[in-house]
């Protein structure tokens, strides 16, 4: 795997999704696994999401890769986090500092463990427009390989300067909330509406959504998060190429602004 490149994949998130339902977890990581989507994010805020993915990921540990993150305001607790991730999964693909949180003191000890082989990559996360320069600021000064930052066709701001920024950094973007969190789900366009797309492998409102953002040269990895398992198996369907070009962006553009 190169260094920057993550994707441009699906990933699977785990916000407001199965908390501590392990069975829930099971059937949704399987759903994903067997589609090909073999990316999982959490964190220590998403309840008991984080011990859930470990009890579904038992038996096939080595087919998928942990995205977690450290959401402390101390070293000390960050330490704490950081071990039972360890425990539940023995090594951190990619661990983030969840919302800039004490970033700073936090990345220092994260960088040696990276160093010393127990995470893949460290990376750094904010949902918020407003907190985009302090997101610019850690991603400049080297320390980070990922960035994951909300991207739809409602939440473009992160298009103006944090994404021209990461790639000139060859730094990897996560989308958060490329379904705008539910939102651009509850007016669906009619299926008619979605016939140029079909030619792009699209079926659904959410494929075509995720394509939209993956369309984009410069995202890597979308994780959309879902409690379906037939959810989560169509979700990685947009994962495969052909891209959208920039009529097709557009129409989708439109449609979630209707």
């Amino acid at each position: 795997m190169e260094e920057r490149r993550l994707g441009p994949v699906v990933g699977v998130g785990t916000w407001n999704t199965f908390g501590g339902d392990d069975e829930l977890a099971v059937d949704v990581v399987g759903a994903a696994l067997g589609a090909g989507s073999t990316l999982f994010d959490s964190s220590p805020m998403y309840g008991n999401a984080e011990r859930s993915l470990s009890r579904a990921f038992e038996g096939r540990r080595e087919r998928v890769a942990v995205a977690t993150k450290i959401w402390a305001p101390t070293t000390e607790q960050g330490r704490a986090q950081y071990d039972a991730q360890l425990g539940w999964y023995g090594r951190v693909e990619v661990e983030q500092v969840h919302n800039l949180v004490s970033w700073r003191d936090h990345v220092g000890w994260l960088g040696e463990e990276r160093e010393a082989g127990r995470i893949g990559r460290l990376g750094v996360t904010h949902y918020a427009p407003s907190a985009f320069q302090d997101l610019a600021e850690a991603l400049r000064t080297g320390l980070f390989q990922t960035v994951q930052v909300p991207y739809n066709p409602l939440e473009r701001e992160c298009g103006h300067a944090l994404l021209p920024l990461a790639a000139e950094l060859g730094i990897a973007v996560i989308v958060m909330r490329p379904l705008g969190e539910g939102e651009l789900l509850e007016r669906p366009p009619a299926d008619e509406e979605l016939h140029p797309l079909r030619e792009f492998g699209v079926e659904t409102w959410p494929q075509a959504l995720l394509k939209w953002a993956l369309s984009d040269d410069r995202v890597d990895m979308v994780i959309p998060a879902t409690r379906n398992p037939l959810h989560a198996a169509q979700n990685a369907l947009a994962g495969d190429s052909p891209w959208f070009g920039p009529k097709e962006r557009a129409l989708v553009e439109r449609l979630a602004n209707a």
